[in-house]
């Protein structure tokens, strides 16, 4: 499912780019699948192999009115495909396809106590800085890693907490002995 919803989003995103309507398809596209994703109903219509692709194409027609017209097709696309079920992946894939070209990331700052917004924001410049990317962070507290952070930038983790440190001594002492 996963290499399904890549070519789907990689598709989408070249028709988006080549038009010049990358932003625009972004937003649209998110909408729709937020929508989707609240809309137990919506949801039955279009995953259902018992409806027609036509009954789904009328459907997509009023709810994404005004769109643009690469999403709508495309939007058509899967419902023909009966493929519509893969959506929230290929908006995940598109999400980050639109992340890298924007130059952004994502990180995750975790630590065992509540951090000074300065501290955070020092953190973001720096990540900024080495990675000349824009930076969006998100802070957590997680008690259990004692002491120290843990940063998730993109797929990347870098545990420089007590907690590992810990666990990387209870293993050594456990292949001592």
């Amino acid at each position: 499912m996963q290499d399904i919803a890549r070519v789907y989003a990689e598709a989408l995103f070249g028709a988006a780019k080549d038009h010049d309507k990358l932003d625009a398809i972004h937003d649209q596209l998110g909408q729709f699948a937020d929508a989707l994703g609240d809309n137990r109903e919506m949801q039955m219509f279009f995953f259902s192999p018992y409806f027609s692709s036509v009954e789904k194409r009328e459907a997509l027609g009023r709810s994404v009115e005004g769109a643009e017209p690469e999403l709508i097709n495309f939007l058509e696309l899967l419902a023909e495909k009966h493929r519509m079920p893969v959506l929230f992946r290929i908006r995940s894939e598109f999400d980050a396809l639109w992340d890298k070209e924007n130059k952004r990331l994502a990180v995750t700052v975790t630590s065992a106590v509540e951090l000074d917004p300065q501290v955070i924001e020092q953190i973001r410049a720096e990540i900024e800085k080495q990675t000349d990317s824009e930076i969006e962070v998100s802070s957590r507290v997680d008690e259990s890693i004692v002491g120290g952070l843990v940063l998730q930038v993109g797929n990347k983790v870098l545990d420089a907490s007590i907690r590992n440190r810990l666990e990387k001594l209870r293993k050594s002492v456990a292949t001592a002995a």
